[in-house]
């Protein structure tokens, strides 16, 4: 009995240890290959999105729909407001990149997920918050505002401000600004929903990754044009060889097929760490990413960032522990650390 409890909570460590190392590998190095094609080509958000919703969407179809075979849990309808949400969120946000709009940015930007959730869940949940979570969100709030006006200050110092161009490049910038900020608040108005259907027919991630990534699929024929001139733009960038195979591809297509299939490891990561840890883990995680990330986004690929870019991002960070409650969790494991020594000391004593 002792023997196979002790082989049970092994191998949930080695699950949470495999869905760390595959959150941590596949989203930083997912970044990495988002930006070597974004940095060619600015606007190739259309093709990247595509391509990742077609490889989700044929692994579900295989592995998760058993080929249409199997029914889903919820209803047909539900999914399909779902997708239309989460198809928005994911083309704005790529989108958004063709407005000027740095990696750095777009990730810490979108850090600001947890501000928009308390928004829309005291308008829409009638929800209410602790003290420590409202102090989480201003600082958030504060960060990404640093970062923000920083960022404006350095499109403004890069052009001569009374140049024409420059306040196009500036009216460019703010309009991507804007769909962060609708993407931003769409995405939580998602997850709400999310919420309210788990609730109501229980928690079925991987089928709705699934219909998330398949119902959307058509709605690629509206970015068809876009999506062909990438094509084309991508057969006529440099030959790269594979290693190993000796066959030469488009450079493109390369990274393209590398962002794609570490996208896919992303998302599984998270979501076996959603079925082996609990949430405040997850959220852990999923935080120290998205840090690893734009630490590597800075210095591998150079971005400008000042000092008040790093202290925008600290306080982001902070106020996003704060939020998950950590001090409260630490300070209460070493608490009962404390009891545990003290009940110990007291056996050996009576021993």
């Amino acid at each position: 009995m002792v023997k196979l409890q002790t082989e049970l909570v092994l191998r949930s460590i080695m699950g949470t240890l495999l869905a760390i190392l595959l959150v941590f590998v596949g989203c930083c190095t997912n970044v990495v290959f988002l930006e070597l094609l974004v940095r060619d080509f600015p606007g190739c958000g259309n093709i990247v999105t595509f391509a990742q919703f077609a490889f989700i969407a044929l692994e579900g179809f295989i592995f998760e729909s058993n080929f249409g075979r199997k029914k889903s849990t919820i209803p047909m309808r539900n999914y399909v407001i779902m997708v239309t949400m989460f198809f928005t969120v994911s083309v704005i946000n790529n989108y958004a990149l063709n407005f000027n709009i740095a990696m750095p940015l777009h990730m810490i930007f979108r850090s600001g997920s947890l501000i928009a959730n308390m928004i829309l869940g005291i308008i829409i949940l009638k929800k209410r918050y602790s003290a420590s979570k409202y102090m989480s969100v201003a600082l958030i709030s504060a960060g990404i505002f640093i970062c923000t006006i920083m960022s404006a200050k350095q499109v403004n110092v890069a052009n001569n401000p009374s140049d024409e161009e420059s306040v196009h490049t500036f009216i460019h910038w703010l309009i991507g600004i804007a769909m962060l900020t609708f993407a931003l608040l769409m995405s939580a108005r998602m997850g709400i929903f999310q919420e309210t259907l788990y609730k109501q027919y229980g928690k079925h991630s991987k089928e709705a990754l699934f219909y998330n990534h398949c119902l959307p699929l058509p709605g690629f024929l509206l970015l068809s044009s876009d999506i062909y001139n990438h094509c084309i733009h991508f057969n006529q960038s440099t030959p790269a060889e594979i290693p190993g195979i000796g066959l030469t591809v488009p450079v493109m297509w390369l990274y393209l097929l590398i962002n794609v299939i570490t996208q896919y490891v992303c998302i599984r990561g998270v979501f076996i760490l959603t079925t082996e840890c609990a949430s405040l883990t997850v959220t852990l995680v999923v935080t120290l990413r998205k840090f690893l990330s734009l630490i590597v986004s800075v210095w591998y690929f150079q971005n400008p960032f000042t000092v008040w870019h790093w202290v925008g991002t600290a306080v982001v960070f902070l106020g996003t522990l704060l939020y998950t409650e950590v001090w409260t969790s630490v300070r209460a494991a070493l608490r009962r650390a404390d009891v545990k020594g003290v009940e110990a000391k007291r056996q050996i004593k009576k021993t």
